[in-house]
């Protein structure tokens, strides 16, 4: 549907309700606003807790959910963000889609460790071929993308990639992929993006040093927040609807170093090999050691929980992937599993139930019913098919997602 007079393109931009900040350009007529079919715009805000927002810091974000609709999301295990990014966009839990951890190995290639540092890992297929991303199918469909900055996205999948595409670059500031986005709504419509999904990771960084709740993470909400409002406020001034999906990847916990476990007090080097480490702690024994890792491990301990990756509980749908470490283990809230004591305040990685874990779920524009009730929390892989129902792709196979739990959101 086009919106051909200006007091429906207003209309249709006053749904997106974040429009706090009016455009310095002049007031445009009816004339000289295109007629645009909504577009979609999915941005992931890494380690946003959904309790940043109604504290005054967040003014866009509250009045988006105001607008539309607001939820709590459960995080994929292990609540990291490499797993649970990927969790989201192709609705396959890290057991399924491969991603199973943000460094990990891989029994086909047993010398190399996928991290994002190692550039020829990060950016191969070879890692990110369990599961087709939400941007793949779309330009299959002829639904052209634009991606800035999303984990995986740096790799082709099926010798594919998005229209328009970015591999994350950390001195590229969020006004700046505010405005990225911006420009590709500017382009003509053959070639305008008609999903849009984008990257943010200030929040994230600054709260694992300073801790979740301090002023410098709040600082840090306060600008995100209005890189949101600039993102709402450039397609008002556009005249481009939009249906906005804010998501986050797993919330943030104060860390205790007082209360890490030190692997390496209970195993002699050369013992074992580190998957992952943190709150969330993945390792190999190395041959000849299996029986004396697993004593070490398995026993009872205050500080954490392990698990053979073939016996853990089933409600973390985890273990079964090859490239799962041999041993899982769990710290308890606050506590680490670590070799070192650990020199951030914030982490995540800890039990997707855990409430601190808890991920944020915002979606408002003219697909939405303003205020419908918040869907009940949710698993993240549910994201993909509300997503694929935005863009009007039908119902995916092979998922692990469901779109149930916005059957009462959307409007059909």
């Amino acid at each position: 549907m086009h919106w051909i007079r200006h007091i429906a393109a207003l209309a249709v931009c006053a749904g997106l309700t974040a429009c706090t900040t009016p455009s310095a350009s002049p007031p445009r007529t009816a004339s000289t606003i295109e007629a645009r079919a909504p577009v979609t715009i999915l941005v992931s805000i890494d380690g946003f807790r959904p309790d940043y927002l109604r504290r005054g810091y967040t003014p866009n974000l509250d009045a988006m959910a105001a607008g539309g609709v607001q939820g709590e999301m459960r995080p994929s295990f292990p609540s990291l963000t490499f797993p649970n990014h990927e969790a989201m966009i192709t609705g396959l839990y890290p057991d399924h889609n491969g991603i199973v951890s943000n460094t990990m190995y891989d029994v086909r290639r047993p010398d190399a460790k996928f991290t994002i540092s190692d550039a020829p890992q990060a950016t191969d297929p070879f890692w990110w071929d369990g599961g087709e991303p939400l941007w793949i199918a779309a330009e299959k469909a002829g639904i052209r993308t634009g991606v800035m900055f999303w984990p995986g996205v740096e790799a082709a999948f099926d010798g594919q990639r998005p229209s328009e595409w970015s591999r994350y670059d950390a001195n590229f500031l969020g006004d700046q992929r505010v405005r990225t986005m911006l420009d590709w709504m500017r382009r003509p419509a053959a070639i305008r993006p008609k999903l849009a999904i984008a990257y943010f990771d200030l929040v994230d960084k600054i709260s694992h040093k300073k801790g979740p709740m301090a002023p410098g993470t709040f600082a840090a909400v306060r600008t995100t927040d209005e890189w949101i409002g600039e993102l709402v406020a450039g397609l008002k001034d556009l005249g481009q609807p939009a249906n906005i999906v804010i998501v986050s990847d797993h919330g943030m916990r104060e860390v205790d170093p007082a209360r890490s476990v030190l692997i390496g007090s209970m195993l002699p080097k050369g013992s074992y090999r580190w998957a992952q480490w943190g709150p969330f702690g993945g390792i190999d024994a190395m041959p000849g050691y299996e029986a004396q890792v697993a004593a070490a491990l398995l026993k009872p301990n205050p500080l954490m929980q392990c698990w053979r990756k073939s016996e853990l509980p089933a409600r973390f749908h985890y273990g079964t992937h090859p490239r799962v470490a041999q041993f899982i283990c769990l710290a308890q809230p606050g506590a680490e599993v670590v070799d070192t004591p650990p020199t951030n305040h914030g982490d995540h990685g800890y039990d997707p139930d855990d409430p601190d874990m808890a991920a944020t779920f915002i979606a408002n524009g003219p697909a939405i019913r303003a205020g419908a009730p918040a869907p009940a929390k949710f698993d993240n892989v549910d994201i993909y098919p509300l997503m694929r129902r935005l863009i009007g792709l039908p119902p995916a196979a092979k998922i692990d997602g469901s779109d149930a739990p916005f059957r009462g959101v959307l409007k059909e």
